[in-house]
This record gives structure tokens, sequence and C-alpha cells, in this order.
């Protein structure tokens, strides 16, 4: 089923910060990460990224499906060091019940275009835990690409974690 009505990438607001702790909460969504997220760690997490939007303009945006949050796109400078960084990457996270209503895909096309158009960006890159077919389905339907020599393992998780095998994909700016 395909969503109905607009879907907007806004700057966060003080109200949205229930839901996304209820998402963040959700053991279904955080099943690819180390962990679902405390309240707190949520709180802490929502004020980051609403500070990084402020600062430079852009960010992970709060996802809105008429009038609500859905969760969030947009993108991220990973802090960790590995062969493809610096690199800005493109990112999502959906509440549950917005999954395969077309809103992730339609809410990344916009991040997209805000990083080739207004940032002018040479490339952009996603990656996931290699388990995650979700998201690699939704990388390779917006166009990106992975090569199997650009995989690595995360370096902010423990060697014994299954999520430390991850996948890189990448997607080169059309209009350099």
């Amino acid at each position: 089923m395909k969503i109905i009505g607009s879907i907007v990438l806004r700057q966060w607001r003080d109200e949205d910060l229930e839901p996304f702790a209820a998402m963040n909460a959700d053991a279904a969504v955080m099943e690819f990460f180390p962990k679902p997220l405390s309240p707190a760690e949520s709180a802490e997490f929502l004020m980051s990224i609403r500070t990084r939007i402020e600062e430079r303009g852009w960010g992970l945006w709060a996802v809105e499906v008429e009038g609500a949050l859905a969760g969030f796109t947009g993108l991220n400078e990973p802090r960790f060091v590995t062969h493809f960084t610096p690199c800005v990457e493109i990112g999502w996270r959906l509440r549950r019940e917005y999954w395969g209503r077309g809103v992730a895909h339609a809410a990344a096309r916009q991040a997209e275009q805000f990083a080739f158009e207004n940032l002018k960006l040479p490339e952009l890159v996603s990656f996931t835990a290699a388990s995650n077919t979700r998201s690699r389905r939704l990388m390779e339907r917006l166009g990106f690409t992975r090569n199997a020599h650009d995989d690595f393992p995360h370096p902010s998780l423990p060697e014994e974690s299954p999520l430390r095998p991850h996948v890189l994909y990448r997607k080169r700016n059309p209009k350099p």
C-alpha cells in the first residue's frame, strides 16, 4: 500500500520526542542496531540531531506524514574512521506502522535531492548490517550500488557482534 498524502522533511519539534522515543525503544525497529534506546538516550539523540540541523541547515530530518511523525531520514557525517570516511551518508529510521508504504523511499529521494542539488555533494553513501535486507533493497531501489570490496566491519561494534559485518552502497551525483 502506498502512502496517501504529503511527506515532509522538517526540523524537529519538542512534541516529536514521545513518538521518537517509542520508535527507538521498539525492538523490531532497532533490530539492526546494537540495542533499543532508553527514553533518555532518545532525548539526547534528538537534541544532537536537532542541533546539527540548526548549525548547518541539514541533517537527519524529522519525517512527517499527514501531520504525524513517521521517523527520520536525512544526511549524516559518520564519526568513525574507515576506508570511505570522511563522507556523507543517507539514512532512515521509521516507526513500524510506516513500513511498506513508500515513505522511506519518498523521504530518501527528498534528502538525496537536497544533497546533490543544494550541497553539490559528489557522492552519497549508505550502509547497514549485511543482514538488513529491507534497507539493502531500499538502497538498491534508490539507485545506490554495492561493490563487495567496500564492505567493512563496523568499527563501533564489538568483533563478536553479528551486526558488525556491514555493506556499503554508493551513489554518484548525476550532475557533478
